[in-house]
């Protein structure tokens, strides 16, 4: 049971970790630095344009993370005795991963749709422009959910600490 335990841990330290750099980091830098260094119109395209691509592929690591964490669960329940709060934390787990399935697919896709659908950067768009209102709804929505994913899967590690 060990060896499960350890497993679902470290899931669970990637994916939390990956979020915590890319959200605190990574899209901060990016933005920061081709901005800085190519013409921020163009650099802002950029930059989102890099930041989206390397979101991409992160949800599909999240995805795993998400289904191996659920998958220890479910055996530390059935082979030993089933882990503290099981019901809750094996709930945290499946909204976390339905968070990240809608925040990967529709809510990526919608702002990369809107994204396209401009010529430069969405915030060179008037403020009265719908297209610019919806991204940045979209990507405040986006943001939201990242965050609340971090909150859970540090609750979710507070479990872990403890046990």
């Amino acid at each position: 049971m060990f060896f499960v335990r350890q497993i679902g841990l470290v899931a669970l330290a990637v994916w939390l970790g990956g979020m915590s750099v890319l959200g605190f980091l990574v899209a901060p830098t990016t933005f920061g630095v081709l901005e800085a260094t190519v013409d921020s119109r163009n650099g802002r395209v950029l930059a989102g344009a890099v930041f989206g691509e390397v979101l991409r592929r992160f949800h599909l690591l999240a995805y795993a993370c998400g289904g191996i964490i659920l998958l220890c669960l479910l055996i530390a329940k059935f082979v030993g005795p089933p882990p503290r709060a099981f019901k809750l934390r094996t709930g945290i787990v499946a909204l976390m991963l339905a968070i990240a399935l809608y925040s990967g697919v529709p809510l990526t896709n919608q702002l990369a749709n809107l994204q396209s659908s401009v010529a430069g950067p969405i915030n060179a768009l008037p403020d009265t422009d719908p297209r610019r209102s919806r991204f940045d709804r979209l990507h405040a929505t986006s943001t939201v959910l990242f965050t609340v994913n971090i909150v859970l899967g540090v609750v979710l590690l507070a479990w872990y600490a403890r046990e």
